[in-house]
């Protein structure tokens, strides 16, 4: 609010430097124009004298020349003044433009400019100053894990969508919340679980093995039923450990979708929109190829994070010559595929790039971790579609396999 105070204040003094300035400029303006009857009476002085005639047209600020001889030269109720010629007094009328009229207007306009001024500043001062600064502290507050933070209610269209945006924001951070320490207590518990069933066959490995270290099994069909006991227990816990490993690389994120539809179009666009500018910059070629729009059967959502992620991945890694987004159309699927040049990944690994916590050996100087492409791998899963990479020619491609609707 005070830096909006300093601003009008900072209008108003320039208003009035404005406005002062163009009243000093007529009216010096005026004085001038007031000085011409004078340069007019004298080249008609000049011109009595040299051709004994005058043409009064070529003098627009003189109205009227009498010769003296009815004794009435110095009595006129207009403007004038008298020049001799040729020893033959004239009296020169003239009209004085005092440019009062000019300078009412002008001021008259300048009111008006300040008024609609003072106005427009009202209005952005109680429509988007004032619930702006009501909305100042919130992402502070939401920053700071304040989620009780009380979000006001705006009923300005500027402001109206933005705070409900922010109120969508608080609660999906708060249920993001309550789900981790869901997430939390119930992975405490599987481990817990877990430590306790593994202590049963880990036992049995231990009891057996000393007995067979000891030599406590004569026979050799007591020693083989011992060492196949060492075996199971042993599958056991390692159906266990990957249990662990299995909730570890999987149930860290939680993924909704929501079923819908749209259009290709919508979503390309909005691809364009996002980066066209931002490649031009770094003078990366940005090319999106020739497709039949149709409508796609996703969650809109999530199809355009998957874009973004893949998008996102060939800026990184590219050498920056070029991206392009490639088309095709198979079983009832639309391929959408994401191309850049420079792929340094080795064709082996094209196997691990979709699992979480994965980089591949070209992310050395590149920050990240590898979650894009396991997020892609989920979410494509979950909307019925898939996601599978390649190399070709020295390019690295991802491609999208979307359902149609």
């Amino acid at each position: 609010m005070k830096a909006f105070r300093r601003l009008v204040i900072v209008f108003a003094a320039v208003f009035v430097l404005i406005a002062a300035g163009v009243n000093i400029y007529l009216i010096s303006s005026r004085e001038t124009e007031n000085g011409a009857y004078r340069v007019e009476a004298k080249k008609l002085c000049d011109e009595l004298t040299e051709t004994g005639t005058y043409d009064l047209s070529r003098y627009p600020h003189l109205t009227g020349v009498y010769p003296e001889g009815d004794g009435r030269l110095y009595i006129s109720n207009e403007h004038y003044l008298v020049i001799e010629s040729e020893g033959k007094l004239y009296r020169v009328e003239y009209s004085i433009d005092n440019g009062v009229r000019d300078v009412i207007a002008v001021n008259a306009v300048l009111g008006v400019i300040l008024v609609l001024s003072a106005v427009m500043l009202c209005y952005i001062r109680r429509h988007i100053v004032v619930p702006f600064s009501r909305l100042n502290d919130i992402p502070q507050e939401l920053a700071k894990g304040n989620l009780a933070v009380r979000i006001p209610e705006e009923k300005s269209r500027y402001f109206g969508k933005f705070t409900w945006g922010v109120n969508m924001l608080r609660e999906s951070i708060e249920d993001s919340r309550k789900k981790e320490i869901s997430m939390q207590r119930d992975k405490k518990l599987l481990l817990l679980s877990l430590s306790h069933d593994i202590k049963t066959p880990l036992s049995a490995i231990k009891l057996n093995a000393k007995a067979l270290e000891k030599g406590l099994y004569n026979d050799e069909q007591r020693r083989r039923e011992a060492a196949a006991s060492i075996n199971k227990r042993a599958d056991e816990i390692e159906a266990f450990v990957a249990q662990i490993s299995r909730s570890a690389s999987e149930d860290f994120m939680n993924f909704e979708i929501t079923d819908g539809e749209v259009f290709l179009s919508a979503v390309i666009h909005k691809i364009e929109a996002r980066y066209e500018t931002q490649l031009e910059m770094s003078h990366t070629e940005f090319l999106v190829g020739e497709y039949d729009d149709c409508i796609l059967s996703c969650d809109p959502d999530r199809l355009g994070e998957c874009l973004q992620n893949l998008v996102e991945n060939a800026i990184k890694y590219s050498d920056g010559r070029q991206i392009a987004l490639e088309f095709d159309r198979m079983d009832g699927c639309e391929l959408i595929t994401v191309v850049n040049t420079g792929c340094s990944l080795e064709e082996k690994e094209l196997t691990q790039i979709f699992e979480s916590f994965h980089r591949g050996s070209n992310s050395a100087k590149v920050q990240g971790n590898g979650l894009g492409l396991f997020i892609c791998k989920r979410l494509m899963s979950l909307m019925g579609g898939d996601v599978y990479a390649e190399i070709r020619d020295g390019n690295f491609a991802v491609t999208l396999v979307v359902k149609l609707a």
